[in-house]
């Protein structure tokens, strides 16, 4: 294709916003548009969006990015190649295969209504918590698809009605993207990429595909689900009615496994993406490596039908920028996200304040939905940049119970170092703007902190995959992290070793101050 322009498009579906990012060959974004949409919290513990909003807010990107482009005087009509999606993983929809419309609202990952149905599965299998981790690598929890399916079919009438007409169609949100990019009623394509698939809690991590045990045992009908494909090949093209019609979509992946090709992770190589939540991903290879210490076992990537599958240990923290948000929000210390770091560094210590953000319960590597948030070590001298510093902190010391995990784990033959020894933590997503939020990541780490040039690495991976797919770029093209890394700013570690260890034991301590509190009275 040389001497012609190429653009890849990117469609980047998150938790509290979506974007569009149109790539030139270069990899360089020439075109972006992003729009947030709403947040719907009907009880304590529920969240929810509307996926009718959702495909409007893409509707919206496409056409805007594609407008700003062009008016950069990019040919993008004519050389639009393909086109990626990345996306929220977990986030649950079920609509009608006959109207299109969706029977619920999705429910979000972070979502834990459906705690008393995962503690009654606990109670009734033999395997209790680990029932599915040999199949799937994930415990019994309210964070994953099939029990937010389980709830859908157990309590909404529409959803019950459409199984049993056989008009329900079951997806994550790529899943309701793609058929409804590919023509919905009008024979759209129901499927879905491994990596999303993994976090379902029903695709066995060996076969790649749908475990009919786990249906069985759950109940689960397999016509509702979706085909799996993997994260890179010509999946279908988009359909009338979008701002761009006939381009393939040819790249799918979960935000996360995204990032990880983003960030160009191979064997022994971590990231970690710090967006509402925070989650930090080790490419574990072709093997499979089972936790003791609390992480998940999930696919890293499969990049075309035929290409190795990488797997990987995943840790995931339910809150880190909604930590944020809420100082914002709810008790508006702050008037926009950005301005946490200025507060924080108005003081040099959080003052012995300590906070832990269990809003929802805490995931990797507790794993208590009975944990409520806590902030602990308040004096008269407590001010809101220690409270500023302290939620900033505890984004850190979550991200270091991880990687701790990680570390037992892989062991040192599952880890890449460099010349001087050292584990280098790639990090991304918009809470990394935050010089002084990467500084402390490196202090509580011990270990060097890796910010690159470009720090939307998931959109730039789903990108990655639909080039790599219709042959714009290589596979070395895409992994060859050389250039990237002279483009990377590094934060080194400052913090006295002996300090350092004191602050992690006052965070565990305040972490054990979070435990059974989810039944505190109103």
């Amino acid at each position: 294709m040389s001497g012609e322009e190429a653009f890849i498009g990117s469609i980047d579906q998150g938790t509290t916003s979506t974007r569009f990012i149109i790539y030139d060959r270069s990899a360089s974004p020439i075109g972006s548009h992003q729009v947030e949409f709403t947040q719907f919290y009907p009880q304590s513990g529920w969240v929810e969006h509307d996926p009718m909003e959702i495909l409007e807010s893409v509707r919206v990107c496409i056409a805007k990015a594609v407008d700003k482009a062009t008016a950069a005087g990019h040919n993008v009509d004519n050389g639009l190649k393909a086109i990626g999606l990345t996306n929220q993983r977990e986030t649950t929809v079920v609509w009608s295969k006959s109207t299109g419309l969706p029977l619920y609202n999705a429910i979000v990952w972070m979502d834990v209504r459906t705690s008393s149905i995962c503690r009654k599965l606990e109670k009734e299998l033999p395997g209790g918590r680990t029932h599915f981790v040999a199949t799937c690598g994930l415990p019994i929890s309210t964070y994953f698809s099939a029990v937010k399916l389980l709830w859908l079919l157990e309590n909404v009438d529409a959803v019950k009605e459409a199984v049993k007409k056989g008009d329900a169609l079951f997806g994550t949100i790529d899943t309701w993207l793609i058929w409804n990019l590919t023509g919905g009623i009008d024979n759209g394509l129901h499927v879905t990429d491994m990596s999303n698939a993994s976090r379902t809690m029903l695709m066995n991590l060996k076969t790649l595909d749908w475990d009919k045990s786990t249906l069985n045992t759950l109940g689960i009908a397999a016509e509702l689900l979706p085909k799996i494909i993997s994260n890179a090949e010509i999946i279908g093209n988009i359909g009338k009615g979008w701002p761009i019609t006939g381009i393939p979509i040819s790249g799918c992946l979960g935000d996360q496994h995204a990032a990880m090709v983003g960030q160009a992770c191979r064997k022994g190589e971590a990231k970690s993406t710090y967006g509402t939540g925070a989650f930090i991903l080790l490419n574990t290879g072709e093997e499979v490596i089972k936790s003791n210490h609390g992480l998940l076992s999930t696919l890293a990537y499969k990049l075309g039908p035929e290409a190795p599958t990488n797997y990987a240990l995943e840790g995931s923290i339910a809150i880190a920028g909604a930590a944020v948000q809420w100082l914002r929000d709810s008790l508006g210390i702050i008037k926009s996200a950005s301005e946490i770091e200025e507060l924080a560094l108005q003081v040099d210590s959080t003052g012995g304040v300590y906070f832990v953000p269990a809003f929802n319960g805490l995931f990797a590597p507790w794993w208590r939905d009975d944990a409520r948030g806590v902030c602990i070590g308040i004096t008269r001298f407590t001010n809101k940049s220690h409270i500023a510093r302290a939620v900033l902190e505890s984004m850190c010391f979550q991200v270091k119970d991880v990687l701790d995990s990680m570390h037992k784990d892989a062991g040192e033959k599952g880890e890449s170092k460099n010349a001087e020894g050292e584990f280098l933590l790639r990090v991304d997503g918009g809470a990394t703007v935050n010089n002084l939020l990467m500084q402390i990541q490196a202090d509580i780490l011990g270990t060097p902190v890796i910010r690159p040039a470009d720090i939307e690495t998931t959109a730039l991976g789903a990108a990655c995959a639909a080039g790599l797919a219709v042959g714009i770029w290589t596979e070395n093209e895409i992994f060859s992290s050389d250039e990237k890394m002279k483009k990377a700013t590094t934060f080194h570690p400052a913090l006295a070793e002996e300090l350092r260890k004191n602050k992690v034991a006052s965070w565990c301590k305040a972490v054990e101050r979070t435990f059974d509190l989810a039944d505190l009275s109103l």
